[in-house]
């Protein structure tokens, strides 16, 4: 990938598409330098890894009046952890670059001074590490009927990685709509062999979800997403991502 000026930068928080509200994200990820010089390190200092931790931070222009606004999803994720998935280069297409994790929303900030555009500033502390991984679905492709995605060959899981999956509902149309994703994994490309590796909650409204392997090695390399969809003439819109951590 060449370098890249970032202008079209994709970030789902729950149920919230923040692209069009928000003009800065910061994602970091920090393992603890823990010190373990002795009379034995020959003068140097020596350290070890402890605890590890990541972080999202971003920033944006302030609005408010219905769900899809990032006033008042933020207020009704304040306190509470889900699901964040920030995509650098944009989400055209499957296999972009995506970076997810299960973070607690700890901070929210917004106000300024007069004349000034309304803004917002909000942080996520990590609960589950940063995976990075790919997107598996576009947000501006909606669902309509029971089926299944692209195919990716991603690679095994060795025995202690985990496939880490982020789902974001972002809208549901129809009556009494209803949506079940799964991540599917098969030895060939074709699925012929499919097996069902992880299945999200029963969505009905928007809102995210992140789940993850147990850590069981997996010799399946190829992924996708599958989905199960009922009610009468619905649509959704939805974002999804995989990783391997």
């Amino acid at each position: 990938m060449a370098k890249t000026v970032l202008t079209n930068v994709r970030t789902f928080a729950g149920g919230l598409d923040l692209t069009s509200r928000s003009n800065k994200v910061e994602l970091s990820s920090e393992v603890e330098a823990k010190p373990t010089t002795n009379y034995g390190s020959d003068g140097y200092v020596e350290v070890v890894g402890g605890l590890a931790s990541s972080e999202i931070a971003g920033e944006g222009q302030w609005e408010a009046g219905d769900d899809t606004k990032v006033d008042d999803a933020s207020w009704a994720q304040f306190g509470g952890v889900g699901p964040w998935t920030v995509c650098p280069t944009g989400t055209q297409f499957i296999g972009d670059l995506a970076y997810l994790t299960k973070a607690l929303r700890a901070d929210y900030k917004l106000g300024e001074s007069v004349g000034e555009v309304a803004p917002w500033t909000s942080m996520a502390k990590g609960s589950w590490p940063l995976v990075r991984g790919v997107v598996m679905h576009q947000p501006g492709t909606a669902r309509t009927a029971t089926g299944s995605g692209t195919a990716l060959e991603m690679g095994a899981l060795l025995a202690g990685q985990r496939m880490y999956a982020s789902l974001h509902v972002l809208s549901a149309a129809g009556t009494t709509p209803s949506i079940t994703v799964a991540v599917e994994s098969s030895e060939t490309e074709d699925f012929t062999s499919a097996t069902t590796r992880l299945t999200f909650d029963t969505a009905t409204e928007p809102g995210g979800q992140i789940l993850r392997t147990d850590g069981t090695a997996v010799t399946d390399t190829w992924w996708r997403l599958a989905w199960t969809i009922s009610g009468t003439t619905p649509s959704f819109l939805l974002a999804a991502a995989l990783g391997i951590g």
